[in-house]
């Protein structure tokens, strides 16, 4: 595992905090658009994402990139994630990576 560069897991709203820092976060694909897609993120906000997409994306992708501004990202890494996912257990996840067990994720 690489710790060189970590990546804070976000959702949408506490992706407006990190502005500038890596992070990561899974989105669902709303639809493609030049030079990117635009997304939902597990809190149901709208996440725009830049940069190279697989050939074919799924339902839901894992983004990992700079946040280049409150409501997006500018993507180094996307990965496909499928077609279902508990959207609910990842949003947790961010909440309590941002909160008291920040130490655990960073």
């Amino acid at each position: 595992m690489d710790t060189s560069k970590p990546a804070v897991p976000v959702n949408g709203d506490i992706l407006r905090g990190y502005v500038g820092q890596r992070v990561r976060t899974v989105v669902q694909v709303v639809r493609p658009v030049a030079g990117g897609l635009a997304g939902r993120s597990t809190d149901e906000k709208q996440i725009d994402v830049k940069g190279q997409m697989p050939a074919a994306v799924t339902t839901f992708v894992e983004v990992i990139g700079v946040a280049d501004g409150p409501q997006s990202i500018c993507a180094e890494i996307v990965t496909n994630f499928g077609d279902t996912f508990d959207a609910n257990n990842f949003n947790q996840l961010c909440q309590h990576a941002n909160g008291d067990f920040r130490h655990l994720f960073i």
